[in-house]
């Protein structure tokens, strides 16, 4: 009898029986489970081994859609795809299966074996030999070192490090194991760790390829630009004519601001491989960011061309917010999001970018399915939940006492050179970033991750089982440690700066730790970008972000949020000095610039400067979704938005709660 009160128990024993070679126990077990848990992904996947071994393969498939559908990057479930299409014959669709297999998780030997079988088959020796080659790596790396692969890429991250951490105290060198532990720290958000150990790697293996593309993105990640620009630079010097090291140079280079050496090495790639649509996407992303729109639509509209299922192509049109498809760009984006063999990122890019094409036609009801599922799709790929978010709000309000800053006062760095926009995406931070990057005295930066980073770091390695040690730690710091971490954040984010006296630094999220910020900085200027719940609620809901912001992919989720905020915000000004934090308006911007203008700039200390009311025609990159909207004078397009999908937005007016929804 099936244990269901176990489901893990239960499983094992399908699993022993799959071994033993006994389908039908199998078969049963895994039923039971179903039954009761119809989405649970090793039931779903044993149900679909089981089937194929009982010649039962009209239910290996529904199990496998079933499969998918629940966990669409499972790398899995497609190398189990791809051993029922061999078995049916159908050996081409195999070879996708396979393929799709070692990309969501590529330490799958069999899928790897299976490549190079059926490209032999099919009288591709190169591609076979290649698939080989990565089979045998995977063969000769140690056993630990494989389950740790596997653990990570199926979404087992704390018992991948468990297992990564014991390896390296028996193997301190070993550059594999430190290249994996690194990826589970970047995974985890602690990219200090994630850097410090490649650093280590690299040193200890300089020739080894993939080490040095993980540490430049980790660079990336931290926005330490320069110095992942260095590690692009020892690749092209390698070899200068490699078009994989020459497309990371170009990428390299347009993040450290230099969008005219990107540009011509993107080029330099593209006289190569012409039409490779993600380099064409690459190039699309910096003109857009430099400025020369016409130029990005030109890049993106080829690539969407040359690959129509390239989701990114046409999301990267739609997030211009201001082109415009045609008619047959629609029916093209339809035709390839009803490709069943169309990979799920781009299946979440081309539903947005749908979402868009549909609202422009003021065809609401078909844009509001188009963007939930696009959401939907997203969602499950994500983390986060309301309740974690919740706890460490909670956990905030406990510890960040007016007692605290009391007792802390004046403790930390002095230096009055960060303003901080905090609030939620798609809430008007970045025009007030327009606004004063335009003044002679402020430099426009991005959103800078270190104040996340500093709080990763006063976590520590217990997050788990002592979730509160930060901001609980905030109570036992010296006036020294204090200093230091305001030092630290001034320091680290030089680069990003010009040389004007006052920066920006635009995160959104930087609003949780808003006590922290007050305690290392106490002379920084934090400006809290408040717009209308629906209107930013539905804008962020409607954006696909390229990284974090992880509620925005629920309504239910992202109505929470914006609550938790203002919420959140309220008991910052309630215990910090008064005038502490600047509340900004969007619409009040909107309505009257310059008195807002005017007031940013009081409040700042900065002396009142036309080219702040003129912000668009400032010239600067800048990277966020609204990067179009702010090279235009003000305008109110914007508002209200959401009033024509009101009847879909019932679950979002439930989460904020009266006094933020509408009645």
């Amino acid at each position: 009898m099936t244990d269901l009160a176990a489901p893990e128990n239960a499983l094992q024993q399908a699993q022993k029986a799959i071994q033993a070679g006994d389908f039908q126990a199998a078969s049963k077990i895994t039923g039971d489970i179903l039954a009761t848990q119809p989405q649970n992904r090793d039931a779903l996947y044993m149900a679909a081994v089981c089937a194929r071994y009982q010649n039962r393969h009209d239910d290996a498939f529904a199990r496998l859609a079933e499969l998918k559908a629940a966990s669409p990057d499972y790398g899995r479930a497609w190398q189990e795809e791809g051993h029922l299409r061999r078995k049916l014959g159908d050996n081409a669709g195999a070879l996708t299966a396979f393929e799709r297999a070692t990309r969501y998780n590529p330490s799958l030997i069999a899928s790897w074996n299976a490549q190079a079988d059926l490209h032999t088959a099919a009288g591709n020796p190169v591609a076979a030999s290649s698939a080989q080659a990565q089979a045998q790596r995977l063969q000769t790396l140690p056993r630990e070192l494989l389950a740790v692969t596997n653990h990570i890429h199926e979404g087992r991250i704390f018992r991948a490090e468990e297992i990564a951490r014991a390896f390296l105290q028996r193997n301190p060198t070993h550059v594999e194991g430190m290249r994996l532990l690194a990826d589970i720290g970047s995974r985890l958000g602690v990219q200090e760790d994630a850097d410090f150990l490649l650093e280590s790697a690299v040193e200890l293996a300089p020739d080894n390829i993939q080490l040095r593309l993980d540490y430049i993105q980790v660079l990336r990640k931290r926005q330490k630009f320069a110095a992942a620009l260095e590690q692009a630079q020892i690749l092209m010097d390698r070899d200068p004519d490699n078009p994989v090291f020459q497309s990371h140079y170009a990428i390299e280079s347009m993040q450290a601001g230099d969008y005219e050496t990107a540009l011509d090495y993107f080029e330099r790639v593209l006289s190569v491989l012409p039409d490779d649509p993600a380099t064409l996407v690459s190039r699309g992303h910096a003109l857009k960011t430099y400025g020369r729109t016409d130029d990005a639509i030109t890049s993106y509209r080829r690539a969407a061309e040359v690959a129509p299922g390239h989701g990114d192509a046409w999301y990267g049109l739609a997030n211009l917010k201001t082109y415009r498809f045609s008619d047959a760009e629609l029916t093209a984006m339809e035709a390839a999001a009803a490709s069943p063999d169309l990979d799920h990122a781009s299946r979440i890019h081309i539903a947005f970018a749908l979402g868009k094409a549909r609202e422009d036609r003021k065809d609401y009801d078909k844009a509001f399915a188009a963007y939930a599922s696009g959401n939907a799709l997203k969602h499950q790929t994500v983390r986060y939940t309301t309740e974690q978010m919740q706890a460490e709000l909670s956990a905030q309000k406990t510890h960040c006492t007016r007692d605290l800053f009391e007792k802390q006062s004046g403790k930390g760095c002095p230096a009055p050179d960060p303003i901080f926009i905090v609030g939620l995406p798609r809430a008007g931070s970045t025009l007030i970033e327009q606004i004063l990057a335009s003044h002679p005295q402020v430099d426009g930066t991005l959103e800078l991750p270190n104040i996340l980073s500093l709080a990763h770091r006063l976590r520590g390695r217990s997050q788990i089982t002592d979730r509160d040690r930060y901001p609980r730690i905030l109570h036992e710091m010296s006036a020294e440690d204090l200093c230091a971490l305001g030092e630290d954040y001034i320091e680290n984010t030089r680069i990003h700066r010009q040389g004007a006296p006052f920066f920006t630094d635009k995160m959104p999220n930087n609003f949780r730790h808003i006590g922290l910020i007050h305690l290392i900085l106490p002379n920084a200027k934090i400006i809290d970008a408040r717009r209308n719940p629906m209107d930013c609620c539905w804008s962020g809901f409607k954006q696909l972000f390229a990284e974090g912001q992880e509620f925005t992919y629920s309504l239910d989720d992202i109505g929470h949020y914006y609550r938790a905020y203002v919420d959140m915000m309220a008991y910052w000004e309630s215990v910090l000095p008064p005038g502490r934090i600047l509340r900004v308006q969007h619409e009040d911007v909107l309505d009257d610039l310059e008195s807002q203008v005017r007031k940013l700039l009081d409040y700042c200390g900065l002396p009142f400067d036309e080219r702040c009311v003129n912000f668009h025609q400032t010239e600067r990159a800048v990277r966020t979704a609204s990067s179009e909207q702010v090279r235009r004078p003000i305008n109110k397009a914007g508002l209200e938005q959401w009033r024509p999908y009101e009847a879909h937005l019932g679950p979002l007016k439930s989460a904020l709660g009266p006094g933020l929804a509408p009645s």
